[in-house]
């Protein structure tokens, strides 16, 4: 059975006192959640190093929102995998579509990101996504295919093992509207053939594969009971806990 997963992008929100309480609320509520789901908590980086303590002997996982391409050097204003990892981050969003639209993050650049994450014992997860004009161009499944397809036939089969992906539809990232649960399942399908076309049909069924794109705790339940959908990536609703811990409710023990 592969691994169950709820993480919250917190993205550019919360002051550091205030990301702080809101971890400490997360881990008061996380028991409402079932046991077998992973939580993940994805705080700005001015946060880290104190949610790191707050979360420390809880099941709650830190994750980071970004990190560098390179180990270390003059690159003013990065952050490392190295560093990170110092600190007690395990997950790291990569390739969140924000990064690619506002940073001009591209595949060669979220390979050596990925390389990088997993060298320092960091788990990446993966974000792929189309755009509402390739969806009604019907080039959605070739688009997220081809993102996803670019960055992992870089990888090796051991290295894989430690990847999550997530299908985020920007058309639906903070704008309400949502894949329905067909959608999803679909585009999740295609996107676990394609890690099975590199890596076979055991690490394809292997590798959590996360939904992403205004899922909060009204669709949770419907978008989860899918095959091929794996958690969620929740952006707005992560940052109130209680909404947080409802969309992990939305699996059943």
């Amino acid at each position: 059975m592969r691994q169950q997963i709820v993480a919250g992008n917190w993205k550019m929100n919360t002051t550091p006192t205030e990301g702080f309480a809101l971890a400490k609320d997360v881990i008061a509520q996380s028991a409402q959640s079932p046991n077998n789901v992973e939580l993940i908590i994805c705080p700005p980086f001015t946060h880290l190093a104190e949610v790191a303590k707050a979360v420390r002997g809880t099941r709650i996982h830190l994750g980071a929102q970004n990190c560098a391409m390179w180990a270390e050097g003059a690159y003013t204003g990065e952050v490392s995998a190295k560093m990170l990892a110092n600190i007690g981050v395990e997950y790291v969003i990569l390739g969140h579509s924000e990064r690619r639209e506002h940073f001009g993050e591209q595949s060669a650049i979220l390979l050596s990101k990925i390389q990088q994450a997993l060298g320092n014992g960091v788990k990446p997860i993966l974000c792929c996504g189309e755009r509402l004009e390739e969806r009604n161009a019907q080039q959605h499944i070739a688009v997220v295919n081809a993102q996803i397809e670019s960055v992992i036939s870089g990888l090796t089969a051991e290295q894989m093992q430690q990847v999550v992906l997530a299908y985020e539809p920007v058309w639906a990232i903070g704008t309400g509207l949502t894949a329905t649960a067909q959608q999803a399942q679909e585009m999740h399908a295609h996107i676990r053939a394609t890690v099975a076309k590199h890596f076979g049909d055991a690490q394809a069924n292997a590798t959590p594969i996360l939904y992403g794109g205004s899922c909060k705790p009204s669709n949770a339940a419907e978008l989860f009971a899918q095959p091929d959908v794996d958690g969620g990536l929740i952006g707005g609703a992560s940052l109130k806990a209680s909404d947080f811990i409802a969309i992990a409710q939305g699996f059943k023990e």
